[in-house]
């Protein structure tokens, strides 16, 4: 009886060295396993941190950058921005021409070293250069003119305090004439001389005549007219003629018959008068 049991524990123990090769296969199946997807993993954190060194230069202002190769232009442009302050939708990245935002650096063929340019300007140095010290005085200063009539400006306190010319042309108050087919004349321009106007009708100029000369001004080139009442003589009027592009180039004339301000403005700026 004891012989026939020895077999069976042979054969128990067979069993038992078979499910333990088993196991050790096993185990060892899951350790190269393991092992595989290890090598997997780290292959693919190696590519995400592949890298670049770069010199960024803007401003005069150099900066070193290390960022991954597969980062895109607009990537580049963020990493900029923390570097520099400056806005990306403000910057032009030059890399052998303007450097375009969806492709990757790799895709650029940008290596290590590669030196990139930046051109552009912070949002406070645009407004810095728009408007500078002087620009915002005289903004300040005009704003205050506005608030007193322009005949009690000083720049023109000096022309009417020599008071109305002896010969200048009479005036009517709240009337409104044609031009006359004489010049105007008798009135004062800003350096307190006698100035005379004369509508060339024909030839679509206004003469301006002074005692030194006259100049032939095309109508089309005034860009418009400004004019208040003189006050205390408000049946005159000052007048400025805008002979350029901006108010510097205001030729004032002092002493204008109220009747023909309007007459005046619709010829020059584009309403003739026929006579």
């Amino acid at each position: 009886m004891e012989t026939e049991a020895k077999p069976k524990e042979d054969e128990s123990l067979g069993e038992d060295v078979e499910k333990g090769g088993a196991e050790a296969t096993s185990h060892t199946d899951a350790g190269n396993s393991t092992t595989q997807d290890s090598n997997i993993s780290n292959g693919d954190d190696t590519e995400d941190k592949e890298t670049v060194d770069l010199k960024i230069i803007w401003n005069k202002n150099k900066y070193d950058l290390k960022i991954p190769v597969d980062s895109t232009g607009a990537k580049l442009k963020e990493s900029i921005h923390s570097l520099t302050g400056l806005p990306p939708a403000m910057q032009k990245v030059m890399y052998k021409g303007l450097l375009p935002e969806d492709k990757t650096l790799r895709e650029i063929k940008i290596t290590n070293g590669a030196k990139i340019m930046v051109v552009g300007s912070t949002i406070n140095d645009v407004l810095a250069v728009n408007t500078p010290k002087e620009v915002i005085q005289q903004e300040v200063k005009a704003e205050e003119n506005k608030k007193e009539p322009l005949c009690r400006q000083k720049q023109h306190r000096k022309v009417l305090d020599k008071g109305k010319p002896d010969d200048i042309m009479p005036a009517i108050k709240g009337a409104k004439e044609r031009l006359p087919t004489v010049p105007l004349s008798g009135m004062f321009n800003k350096s307190g001389g006698k100035v005379r106007l004369t509508f060339k009708l024909e030839q679509d100029q206004l003469w301006i005549g002074t005692k030194e000369r006259t100049e032939k001004v095309p109508m089309g080139s005034i860009k418009n007219i400004v004019s208040e009442p003189i006050e205390g003589h408000e049946d005159y009027h000052m007048m400025a003629f805008q002979l350029g592009p901006t108010e510097a180039s205001q030729y004032w004339v002092y002493w204008v018959p109220a009747q023909f301000v309007d007459a005046i403005k619709d010829t020059v700026l584009g309403k003739w008068q026929y006579f």
